[in-house]
């Protein structure tokens, strides 16, 4: 069989259930609830066709120029994916060796050993302990290392000073994976554009605070020499120029994404109040999501009865996952129905 052997033996990434049927309340893939800017859906209204002819900017000039000007750094400080995730699976190409290997937290995002497994390298995971906090192993090594902050899926941020600490430390590429960090009272932005740390990259997607999970946009930040080696391995016309527009809308207008994330802070705020008084275990969330533990620790049971109820949350079975939800932060109105539900689940099992 011509398929390579790590291919074959390969578990793959399980995205979460996108489910179609009229009225779910679909709250396990983080998701923003509500739509973005007016501007992108005016951009989109207003899209010449005729531009679809022609190759895209295979550089995102001027994508890379607003985004520098927003952090502060030059545009050779910036990288242009097609999602977060084509990111990853470069940083995979770019900065690990055949005989290399590739580090991550666990439990973090899923993604992360699967890349190491299709580029058939070696895995170096470290385990958080049981409060979802991190010590690196003494001698830690590794050729790259994913650190998602805040984290999939404990939603929790890590102490910033450990973070640059590890960076200043770690011999190999760190990509911090700020996934979540619109969300979160702080961010490691300023870590990748310290000059000392050349080893240092910082990503950010549009999928979450931008609600523009569909369109498939991410970036990076970082040293010049990181950015130029992903511009070299990257695909030639890795944007489609719809997207790049769309992109370019999205951030004329901040303040639309920032309402939107003060209204997930504040529900995000009201549900954890309310599941901690129902006796609910619920991680400190710098995200748009809660991780939170039922009473009982049965959270497949509460996950298969929601499901049952066309409300869709995210279980992860497992030693240091499996007693917990993933609840991605809906509406306030899909809020009320799930703690609703969760109130009804509640009384059956009295």
């Amino acid at each position: 069989m011509y398929i390579c052997r790590n291919i074959q033996a390969l578990d793959a990434y399980t995205p979460g259930e996108q489910p179609k049927d009229a009225g779910i309340i679909k709250l396990n893939t983080n998701e923003n609830p509500y739509p973005p800017s007016p501007r992108v859906a005016e951009t989109l209204a207003a899209f010449d066709t005729a531009r679809l002819r022609l190759y895209p900017d295979p550089v995102s000039a001027a994508l890379r120029a607003r985004l520098a000007e927003i952090h502060g750094c030059s545009p050779a400080q910036v990288f242009i994916g097609n999602g977060s995730d084509e990111i990853l699976a470069l940083c995979t190409r770019v900065f690990v060796e055949n005989d290399g290997s590739v580090g991550y937290f666990v439990p973090s995002y899923s993604l992360y050993p699967v890349l190491a497994d299709i580029r058939g390298v070696a895995h170096r995971p470290v385990a958080l302990d049981a409060d979802f906090g991190w010590r690196m192993p003494e001698g830690y090594g590794a050729s790259l290392f994913f650190l998602a902050n805040p984290n999939a899926p404990t939603s929790m941020a890590h102490d910033k000073a450990t973070i640059a600490a590890f960076c200043a430390s770690f011999g190999g590429v760190v990509l911090i994976d700020e996934a979540y960090a619109d969300f979160a009272d702080t961010h490691c932005m300023d870590l990748a554009l310290a000059p000392g740390n050349a080893n240092t990259l910082v990503m950010r997607t549009f999928s979450k605070s931008f609600s523009l999970a569909g369109l498939r946009f991410g970036y990076a930040v970082g040293p010049a020499p990181l950015i130029t080696a992903l511009d070299k391995a990257k695909d030639s016309y890795n944007m489609d120029a719809l997207a790049q527009s769309l992109a370019l809308a999205a951030l004329a207008d901040l303040d639309a994404m920032r309402e939107n994330v003060c209204r997930i802070r504040a529900t995000r705020e009201r549900l954890a109040a309310v599941l901690t008084q129902r006796g609910w275990r619920v991680c400190p969330s710098q995200t748009n999501f809660l991780f939170a533990r039922p009473p009982d620790g049965n959270a497949q049971r509460v996950f298969e009865a929601l499901k049952a109820a066309h409300i869709y949350v995210r279980y992860f079975p497992g030693t240091a996952t499996g007693e917990h939800l993933r609840v991605t932060v809906g509406t306030d109105e899909q809020t009320d129905r799930l703690l609703e539900e969760l109130s009804r689940i509640d009384s059956a099992l009295a």
